[in-house]
């Protein structure tokens, strides 16, 4: 699940990054998401956890972006 939201995280920030990391962050982004969504009491609904996906891809773009701009400050 991890690598899915990487990937649909890195869709959200445009660039070029490297998969590995995308990956990486993706997985990262999966567990903290999972955690947050559970802490606000979204993570488990009847049928599609849609919230939870949100947080999660968000998670992934946000730390897609903060890779990216620290490849850049190199």
């Amino acid at each position: 699940m991890g690598i899915v939201i990487g990937v649909l995280g890195r869709l959200v920030v445009p660039g070029r990054q490297r998969i590995l990391w995308t990956i990486l962050v993706g997985i990262a982004a999966a567990l903290i998401g999972s955690a947050l969504a559970s802490a606000f009491g979204v993570a488990d609904t009847k049928g599609v956890d849609w919230v939870e996906w949100l947080i999660q891809i968000a998670l992934a773009a946000v730390g897609v972006a903060a890779l990216d701009r620290a490849k850049l400050n190199r």
